[in-house]
């Protein structure tokens, strides 16, 4: 017999070894022995009263064994001879479309700008150390895209766009915990996806598929509303039949070659901001009610979540990183851009989020309306230089105490910081624009009050976290092909389809289905 049930533990029972296993026999009035095992299928936190409870969905198994197997098979197979599709990126949509053109039997070509998970660490190395940005190999760009080295964090609300346990299976089919598919916020951490991503492409060359990488597309050949080749940086020429494209929020030059063939474009709105990091003890004690003390060790670093509307305009935070570090994520020299990553434990004694503001790409870009649909781009580039320069002209960021930019002072000196490159006082509330640093410092405020002990001068403020999403848009039609480019499958985050791993992956494999359909 099989039982599902709700279950919910505190603490105390929480350290016990069985104490999950005496909960669902207390809730089903039967022996403890007479349960052969209990399978996990959700678990979350539930800390909003001081007395924390676990949550647990389960399936209770009753004088029977608990199957081991996953519901999910990946039937790849040998298409070292099969039709070519090429796909150009190898982030999660990139990855997830080539692996499900394995499985529809299609070989995927897959062309990658930068470089492989291990050499890409050099150059990511040189950016924090010597402040020197590779162009093609960096945070946002090589093999795995932003996500292999910025986190890993896989909760998606894209839940009608495609089956999301399966993205998750093939994780851990992969190499990740199978505890993700269990967490309610699931990630894998910075540390342990490149492996996984790694064996990804080990998949893909074991049945026949390649993976090019430092293979930076610089031109496509157009016939009858067709590409008919692609032109790489290094000289090589390749004739092609359909084309997915999956190069991510920050290959702009994608964007420019598009716009320079004519190619439909359209702006999209986004988010930009700032980072701001807290010592981890802080958020910890207004998230576990904790203050002044360590949090049980049974918890996880504490995480938050918040949105306010400033004169009818979203302020939230993004892409929060318990236990975490900040890292330089430009993709040329010249700018600064900051992103946040978590190793798997969440261990390290900073918490930072970023904290951004909506862009509405028809109402708040007028300045940049001669850049036409590339304007949100080009308004993107304006604040990484800006934060360049006010940083010191090196990948050392803008910053400031929290407490600081909200009463528009300078600080005199700034609080220690997990961001490798160093911070630079600045006074960044007179140097974002207004409809940034006031809805900010507004914000802010409002956060403070929602999680008493969040303002404080023990914060710091960095800048620009401006890579949320795609400021641009290529438009595709009900077939996922792109309405004037037949064979051209606008893919990903970079298309403006996807917000994230799990959402990308999803994309990607919709695309592979897409392009293969008619073949």
């Amino acid at each position: 017999m099989i039982k599902a049930l709700q279950l919910r533990i505190n603490l105390h029972q929480e350290g016990k070894p069985n104490g999950l296993l005496l909960k669902a026999a207390y809730d089903l009035g039967i022996e403890p022995s007479e349960i052969s095992g209990i399978k996990i299928l959700r678990k979350s936190i539930d800390a909003r009263k001081r007395n924390i409870m676990f949550n647990y969905k389960v399936e209770v198994y009753i004088n029977e064994p608990v199957p081991e197997n996953s519901d999910y098979q990946f039937d790849y197979k040998d298409v070292s001879k099969a039709k070519p599709i090429h796909i150009i990126g190898f982030g999660p949509a990139g990855m997830y479309a080539a692996l499900r053109c394995i499985e529809l039997g299609f070989k995927p070509i897959v062309l990658e700008r930068g470089k492989n998970v291990q050499d890409r660490r050099r150059d990511l190395k040189a950016i924090n150390q010597d402040h020197f940005v590779n162009e093609d190999s960096n945070y946002c760009f090589g093999e795995g895209g932003a996500g292999t080295y910025s986190d890993g964090k896989l909760y998606t609300r894209s839940l009608k766009r495609g089956d999301v346990r399966r993205i998750f299976e093939n994780l851990v089919f992969h190499g990740a915990t199978d505890q993700i598919l269990v967490d309610a916020h699931p990630h894998i951490g910075t540390n342990k996806l490149p492996k996984v991503v790694q064996n990804i492409r080990e998949t893909i060359l074991k049945f026949g598929g390649e993976v090019h990488f430092e293979s930076r597309v610089s031109d496509f050949t157009l016939k009858d509303h067709k590409i008919v080749a692609i032109q790489l940086q290094n000289g090589n020429e390749l004739d092609v039949e359909k084309v997915i494209l999956a190069t991510g929020h920050s290959a702009r030059d994608i964007f420019y070659l598009l716009n320079d063939k004519h190619i439909q474009l359209k702006a999209k709105s986004f988010a930009m901001g700032v980072r701001v990091e807290h010592p981890q003890d802080i958020i910890d004690g207004i998230q576990y009610h904790c203050k002044g003390e360590k949090r049980d060790e049974l918890l996880p670093a504490a995480a938050y979540s918040l949105v306010q509307q400033v004169n009818n305009r979203g302020v939230y935070s993004f892409c929060m990183c318990p236990g975490g570090f900040i890292v330089p994520a430009a993709t040329a020299n010249g700018e600064v851009v900051v992103n946040g990553m978590s190793p798997s434990r969440r261990n390290n004694t900073f918490a930072n989020s970023g904290i951004v503001v909506e862009i509405n790409a028809d109402n708040d870009l007028y300045k940049y309306e001669p850049f036409g649909e590339l304007k949100g781009l080009e308004y993107q580039k304006d604040l990484e230089r800006l934060a360049f320069t006010s940083g010191g002209r090196r990948q050392s960021a803008p910053g400031q105490r929290l407490t600081d930019f909200v009463e528009g002072k300078l600080s005199p000196n700034l609080n220690e910081t997990s961001y490798q490159p160093g911070l630079k006082s600045a006074p960044m509330h007179s140097l974002l624009p207004k409809l940034i640093g006031s809805s900010l410092r507004k914000g802010f405020k409002a956060f403070g009050e929602k999680m008493h002990g969040y303002y404080t001068e023990e914060a710091n403020v960095i800048g620009v976290e401006s890579r949320t999403s795609s400021p641009v848009n290529i438009p595709r039609t009900e077939t996922l092909a792109h309405p004037e480019i037949s064979n051209l499958y606008p893919c990903g985050e970079g298309g403006g389809y996807a917000g994230g791993i799990i959402s990308a992956a999803m994309d990607g494999e919709r695309c592979a289905e897409a392009a293969t359909s008619n073949l």
